[in-house]
């Protein structure tokens, strides 16, 4: 029997993860392993209803059900790794890891479909799911590598510039056929517990976003591929927990990750450089939008926050780019299990 460590990382959203966790174990099958709700130190009583939710709820017998505190908000990629520390804990013979978002919700055949292509697929070490919205509506799923082509291209929003670079347009969309990608997003993703022990779990410099662009990264480095699989489909809300749709501004966060996984990946230089092309590719939107009088939809004052945040990164030391990789994981407090 293949066994699968299961992550649910919840911030603030103690039902829809109880709910994700459910659709997770009807996908298991066949398969064992453990299901791990991690609470990452949510303001509200979001671990106590996650216990509540997993007491209440019916689940396969030979699959194990724990909700933990991970006992500080480390973000996207800590509190990853301390559920897929604390399932391999549990289930040391686990095969696979798979990271599903608390707003997710997993068709019944969608796990089996990703366990399935990896087994008759050895180079990939990482798989993603197609993704959809409640309405049905396909979500960008596979991407491109993002740099310095795909800044200008992005924010410059030209039909010209974007038929000029379309090999280096970020979304992939939907790809007609399952096959390599650069990077999948981490609603749903499905890694082979070898390879996080050879790169390294998440990047926990990430707070949020851009980490599983790292993960994956290295996954390329390393000699691995990164596949997106279409016969996996994954309901997902989208944005529940950070509102990135609803952005009025955009968060100090993203800024710092986006500046920390170009200079880390490709050096400060390379760092600048993106931000001067997206600064210049936004300026001509601008212009674009005000002499054709098109809507505002952008982030309040995006290019000046970007500016003034990477200015002052330049000159601060960089973070610690050692990635932690699979160990012994940290004891918090009021670490509770539930099974």
């Amino acid at each position: 029997m293949t066994d699968i460590v299961v992550v649910v990382l919840n911030y603030k959203t103690p039902d829809l993860s109880v709910l994700a966790a459910q659709s997770a174990a009807a996908a298991m099958g066949d398969f064992g392993g453990v299901i791990v709700l991690v609470d990452n130190d949510s303001p509200d009583a979001s671990f106590q209803q996650m216990q509540d939710g997993v007491q209440a709820a019916t689940w396969p017998d030979h699959i194990g059900v724990h909700v933990l505190q991970s006992g500080r908000n480390g973000g996207f990629g800590a509190g990853n790794n301390f559920g897929i520390r604390a399932g391999l804990d549990i289930c040391p013979t686990a095969e696979f890891v798979y990271i599903l978002n608390p707003d997710a919700t997993v068709e019944p055949d969608a796990l089996g479909a990703l366990v399935d292509y990896l087994d008759t697929h050895p180079k990939v070490a990482i798989a993603g799911s197609w993704i959809y919205g409640e309405d049905g509506a396909d979500h960008c799923s596979a991407f491109r590598f993002p740099g310095l082509a795909s800044e200008f291209e992005a924010s410059a929003r030209m039909g010209p510039v974007t038929r000029a670079l379309r090999r280096y347009v970020l979304p992939l969309h939907v790809p007609d056929a399952s096959g390599p990608v650069g990077w999948i997003v981490g609603a749903s993703m499905l890694a082979r517990v070898s390879v996080l022990n050879e790169i390294g779990l998440f990047d926990e410099t990430f707070f949020l976003y851009f980490e599983e662009t790292d993960l994956c990264l290295r996954a390329h480095r390393a000699g691995h591929e990164v596949h997106f699989v279409r016969e996996s489909r994954v309901c997902h809300i989208g944005s529940v927990s950070t509102g990135m749709g609803t952005w009025k501004r955009t968060p100090p966060y993203w800024y710092e990750s986006r500046w920390y996984y170009y200079s880390k990946n490709f050096g400060r230089t390379y760092a600048i450089a993106a931000t001067a092309l997206n600064a210049l590719g936004t300026s001509l939107w601008r212009l674009r939008r005000l002499i054709e009088r098109k809507p505002n939809t952008d982030a309040n004052r995006f290019i000046r926050d970007l500016i003034a945040h990477d200015a002052q990164a330049l000159f601060r030391p960089t973070p610690d780019a050692s990635i932690r990789s699979i160990g012994p994981r940290p004891t918090p407090t009021l670490q509770t299990s539930v099974d």
